[in-house]
């Protein structure tokens, strides 16, 4: 389902005379349906990179990274959207939504854009806020008025409303109590039940070891770098 082969990226500082820093080379790496990667390694190896470059916010120097049937590393612009809206889920570690949207609206919205409707989508939506104990009182208001805790719980129920067969999860059990973390874990076995191909960034060696299937220490990819 996601497929990475032979991926460069390089930095370029164009406000210090365009020095150029490789961050990566030759990235390779697989995730079949069902299936949990972990990205490992030190801090500064690139785990965040990779990630941002399957999503398409980062564009690879060179290499393919195909999401299903599409190649994130060549697609225009309006594919990689629509690869987003149906296919490649992300749940990062912070939450960003338009202000003053409801909490119900904005876990809802991922499902009515693919089309479901708007009863089935608010139930889905009622039932995941529920598992991640967001107090129904709040779901009338905007989430950016909650605590970190509270907008993260909010991130996660958005980024699994909709049965994305890819996904990207970023720290999912970040700053999480016991009970809400293992919501999370669950969801997150729930998600690979389904066939979803995910590559996560855990740093929770407990739940890495729980979810995760295969582990890839990305500083395998990091360039030698002169002294």
């Amino acid at each position: 389902m996601i497929e990475i082969r032979d991926v460069t990226k390089t930095f370029r500082l164009h406000n210090q005379g365009g020095a150029a820093i490789p961050v990566m080379e030759g990235a390779t790496l697989s995730v079949a349906p069902g299936e949990c990667v972990a990205l490992t390694g030190a801090s500064g190896a690139g785990k965040s990179t990779l990630m941002r470059m399957i999503y398409g916010n980062y564009l690879a120097a060179s290499g393919s990274i195909r999401v299903g049937e599409t190649d994130v590393a060549t697609a225009e612009p309006r594919d990689i959207l629509e690869l987003r809206r149906t296919v490649l889920g992300y749940v990062s570690q912070f939450l960003r939504v338009v202000p003053r949207v409801p909490t119900l609206d904005v876990v809802m919205e991922p499902l009515l854009a693919t089309g479901r409707g708007t009863d089935a989508a608010r139930e889905r939506a009622e039932t995941l806020l529920t598992r991640l104990n967001i107090p129904r009182t709040l779901w009338g208001l905007s989430p950016t008025t909650f605590s970190g805790g509270e907008q993260q719980r909010v991130n996660i129920a958005r980024g699994f409303a909709h049965p994305f067969p890819a996904m990207l999860l970023d720290e999912p059990t970040a700053s999480l109590d016991a009970i809400n973390r293992e919501t999370v874990l669950t969801l997150i076995e729930e998600a690979k039940a389904r066939g979803a191909a995910i590559v996560g960034i855990f740093h929770d060696a407990d739940a890495r070891d729980r979810v995760c299937d295969r582990q890839i220490d990305v500083s395998a990819f990091t360039p030698a770098r002169a002294a």
